[in-house]
């Protein structure tokens, strides 16, 4: 994780990615090291130093991480719907394929109202 995380920052130059630990660690109280259990404090820290610009980041973490981890997800569920993961609903999902080396399966939940929103 902490290394898609430094790959992600890279791309923005190695002055960025010290400026974001930077302010990680003092503005927001997260060390580096406690990213992967504060996942939740990392995003929204992200997004107050970020703003919109937070989900782009947010996508090249991802992208690194699925580079480094060794599982896969079935998607199980209508065709119609694509999956809407949030940054954190990944990264739990990266988990749980990792440490229980499993096949990941998405559920999703929708409701009557949606479903009719979508059917439109």
């Amino acid at each position: 994780m902490l290394e898609a995380i430094d790959e992600a920052y890279s791309c923005l130059g190695e002055p960025v990615k010290k400026s974001i630990y930077f302010h990680m660690e003092n503005d927001f109280h997260i060390t580096k090291k406690e990213i992967p259990s504060r996942i939740d404090d990392f995003t929204n820290a992200l997004e107050l130093i970020f703003g919109p610009g937070a989900k782009h980041l947010e996508v090249l973490i991802m992208k690194s991480l699925h580079e480094k981890v060794n599982c896969s997800y079935k998607w199980e569920g209508p065709n119609w719907l694509a999956p809407n993961l949030t940054f954190k609903e990944y990264v739990e999902l990266a988990k749980i394929g990792c440490v229980e080396d499993r096949i990941g399966i998405f559920e999703v939940i929708v409701d009557e109202e949606e479903k009719q929103e979508q059917r439109k």
